[in-house]
């Protein structure tokens, strides 16, 4: 699958890249201006710099990075956030920090990863009656601890 992008704001920074051949997501970097202080416990939009044309019938999943989120607490909201297939604006990640510090966070920084997958729109049919299944309407937490 060939996905084109387009930097808008981000020449001097690297296109988003697999960082080993096994994985499954691309690095997003933070394309700020300046350094953005999160505080704990806040959050803020950082933009990447870029928008992408997504074939039809994919998405860009956008995911938090595991070393961020361990180390500083850091994390994204709306996640896994969704770039569709017909949005053709700059990319935006919702931060925020649930770690103990402030973290500053510079440009060039490697702040997200996004996922290509393919996704089928549904077509939803009403009816009267759902058909029965053994768990039926059992949610949260129906199946014990």
């Amino acid at each position: 699958m060939k996905v084109e992008i387009k930097r808008l704001h981000s020449e001097d920074l690297p296109l988003p890249q697999y960082m080993t051949s096994g994985a499954a997501g691309v690095d997003l970097f933070a394309a700020c201006d300046e350094e953005i202080a999160i505080p704990a416990g806040g959050r803020v939009l950082v933009p990447t710099g870029l928008a992408v044309s997504i074939p039809e019938g994919h998405e860009g999943q956008i995911r938090p990075r595991s070393g961020l989120a361990i180390k500083h607490g850091l994390t994204l909201l709306n996640t896994p956030g969704t770039i569709d297939a017909d949005y053709r604006g700059e990319i935006k990640l919702i931060v925020i920090n649930l770690g103990d510090k402030e973290y500053i966070l510079k440009r060039g920084e490697r702040i997200a990863q996004m996922v290509f997958a393919r996704v089928e729109q549904a077509e939803l049919v009403e009816v009267e009656e759902l058909g029965d299944t053994v768990r039926g309407a059992g949610g949260f937490g129906h199946t014990g601890v």
